[in-house]
């Protein structure tokens, strides 16, 4: 009985402890800042995961998948919205020139997302690059940012052929279990959700920040806020089809509908953050500067200004102008 005491105060004091660093670090501000930049990288990202999962699944299957997704996310509208984004800026070129020039731009625009997200968590964090040539520090974040496209493809073709491998064994099972097998296959797909959710903020986690941290930490704070986003996204649905946010804007409603999502998202990202730094500090082996970053301290003071009369005037005891 004392364990479970002492486990939940712990765990009082570290949503305490994240709560008052996600005001203090004004993560709604940059969770705004995310949803503005990704209207304008939501595209280029999606058509290169879409690309990468072509790879190996195919063109069909790979947009099928992101479009149920997005679907279940922001709704129909919102949806084709997006789709139709994705379809005018695939690739494409007349020419080899024009085709490398598309190609560029894609990168530039998709890899937007994530070095906005690894400037924010390195905030959170407390943590900032050494000063170093801006090229070279920009090239390495475009890098990174670019293998965790490559990472959100894999996980997409991961998701589809475990789906599919699911799908076939179903249709076997219905024949013998029909009510059972509909139960399983739901459960299987809302941990196989979580999972590869879990696995994302991971990787997020563990390799955007300019920090060095446990996987153990990482593991704790991926979980809490895949948890978060699960229930957040429902929640977020939910909102969206009470208050009839895209309704409101008539035309512009699905842009109003996308931001308000991601929006929201990137609050649950960042809450996420915040939580992994409290309970690090708190229970794990803390969240260090890597190699190529320093340790950043906040501190406030209060400093006496002495008020100087303007320039030209000079008053004497008197208080007369000289």
């Amino acid at each position: 009985m004392r364990i479970n005491k002492q486990y939940f105060k712990d765990l009082w004091q570290i949503l305490l402890g994240t709560i008052t660093a996600f005001g203090q670090d004004k993560a709604m501000k940059y969770s705004a800042s995310l949803a503005y930049s990704t209207i304008f990288a939501l595209s280029p990202l999606l058509v290169l995961i879409i690309s990468v999962a072509s790879i190996v699944l195919g063109k069909d299957a790979s947009q099928g998948k992101v479009f149920a997704e997005i679907n279940g996310l922001v709704g129909k509208d919102a949806a084709l919205q997006i789709q139709q984004l994705i379809e005018k800026s695939a690739l494409s070129g007349g020419s080899t020139i024009s085709l490398i020039i598309s190609i560029v731009v894609l990168l530039i625009g998709a890899t937007a997302i994530f070095t906005e997200i690894q400037d924010t968590l390195n905030i959170i964090w407390r943590v900032r690059p050494k000063p170093k040539k801006g090229l070279v520090k920009m090239i390495q974040n475009r890098v990174l940012s670019f293998s965790m496209i490559i990472s959100l493809g894999f996980l997409l073709v991961v998701s589809l052929v475990i789906n599919g491998v699911v799908a076939a064994l179903s249709e076997r099972l219905k024949i013998y279990f029909p009510d059972v097998t509909i139960i399983l296959v739901m459960a299987f797909n809302v941990i196989l959700t979580f999972v590869i959710i879990s696995a994302l903020f991971g990787i997020i986690f563990k390799f955007l920040p300019d920090v060095r941290i446990s996987w153990k930490d990482v593991r704790v704070g991926a979980i809490a806020t895949a948890l978060l986003f699960m229930l957040g996204r429902f929640l977020i649905g939910l909102y969206l089809q009470m208050a009839g946010t895209g309704s409101a804007f008539g035309a512009a409603g699905s842009v109003i509908v996308i931001l308000t999502w991601v929006y929201y998202t990137a609050a649950i990202l960042y809450f996420g953050a915040e939580f992994t730094q409290v309970y690090a500090e708190k229970f794990g082996s803390s969240i260090k500067p890597s190699p190529y970053a320093v340790h950043v301290v906040q501190r406030e003071e209060e400093v006496d200004v002495k008020v100087l009369p303007p320039q030209g005037h000079c008053e004497t005891d008197k208080g007369e102008k000289q």
